[in-house]
């Protein structure tokens, strides 16, 4: 097997060749068919998330198909093909696993940050954290789903049922929930950096009410406000954005500090909550869902050893959408 390992935070990754792996007890291998790159994989690379684990092979967007199965796997067989999330175990014995918040487990392995994921032709996953997709769309076009759809998901229930949202950060969760939001008889209020024409009216074609700079006021008081972009400086404009009661949801890992801000800011009942990771269940309700949603994903691809192109062009803003790597 091929991969793109990062050796060391900071640097580039390395094509590298590597033995074939076998899948242990409870375990799939997956041959890799299609790897979103998403902004978590910039904060892995960094080294911005806590206690990193390097060498390691990135990639937490996964689409392909099951060509071994480790002993003790139930459901799932060769040839099928499946969806390989952020969430790649859980220890299923602590206090957050036992009470139905598995995304904040105490001892969790991530794919592509603290176990090896899919910016390679092949990877190893644990069986009950992969998601049968079924035969219905592109690998391509499903890739961006397994994270970028998913944590906005969990982000949008949790930003309730409020009909008018803000998204500040218009790239591959925001287009995605855009679409959904839209299914649901929402209307989404479009935030980019300030003068990105480009984003604005990538989101007004995909049905936004309204698109502008993240420093404007939209034309109206939203319900809620979803920040996707890592930017502290945007929650306290994101607050002012939201009406009495309204909700401000942080869904990134990682974000810059957020500044000090005047109390009258949260005050009427306003809040501020983030989201962490995704549970099993967001995955399953969510991909249940997509043909209703009809959800069509932009993306841009990228041959598997231009995965340090994939990631500069994420960072500097090159592309709507998602970019997705193709062994």
């Amino acid at each position: 097997m091929h991969a793109m390992v990062l050796k060391k935070i900071g640097t580039a990754l390395e094509w590298t060749e590597l033995p074939e792996r076998q899948p242990g007890p409870g375990e799939i291998r997956v041959k890799v068919a299609a790897c979103g790159v998403c902004r978590t994989d910039l904060h892995v690379v960094d080294g911005e998330l806590p206690d990193p684990v390097v060498p390691i092979i990135p990639g937490h967007e996964i689409v392909g198909r099951i060509d071994a199965v480790g002993t003790g796997v139930q459901g799932l067989k060769v040839g099928e093909r499946v969806g390989i999330p952020w969430l790649g175990h859980t220890c299923g014995v602590c206090p957050y696993c036992k009470g139905g918040h598995e995304n904040l487990c105490d001892r969790p392995l991530f794919t592509g940050y603290t176990r090896d994921g899919g910016f390679a032709t092949a990877t190893i996953a644990d069986a009950r954290f992969a998601f049968p997709l079924g035969e219905a769309g592109r690998d391509v076009e499903l890739a961006p789903l397994l994270c970028a759809g998913l944590i906005g998901w969990r982000s949008l229930v949790i930003a309730g049922a409020g009909k008018k949202l803000g998204f500040y950060g218009f790239g591959a969760a925001a287009h995605i929930l855009a679409q959904v939001a839209k299914c649901q008889g929402r209307s989404v209020f479009a935030f980019t950096r300030p003068g990105d024409l480009t984003s604005q009216s990538f989101a007004r074609g995909l049905g936004a009410a309204w698109a502008g700079g993240s420093d404007e006021m939209p034309p109206e008081s939203l319900d809620a406000a979803i920040i996707f972009a890592t930017v502290g400086d945007l929650v306290p404009l994101a607050l002012k954005a939201v009406r009495k009661g309204g909700r401000v949801v942080c869904a990134g890992i990682h974000m810059s500090d957020i500044p000090s801000f005047p109390y009258h800011l949260l005050w009427e009942e306003r809040q501020l909550v983030s989201v962490a990771n995704l549970t099993r269940q967001d995955g399953i309700d969510f991909l249940r869902l997509v043909p209703e949603f009809g959800i069509v994903t932009r993306t841009t691809r990228y041959p598997l050893n231009q995965a340090n192109q994939a990631l500069a062009d994420l960072r500097a803003g090159r592309f709507e959408g998602a970019a997705v790597l193709m062994p």
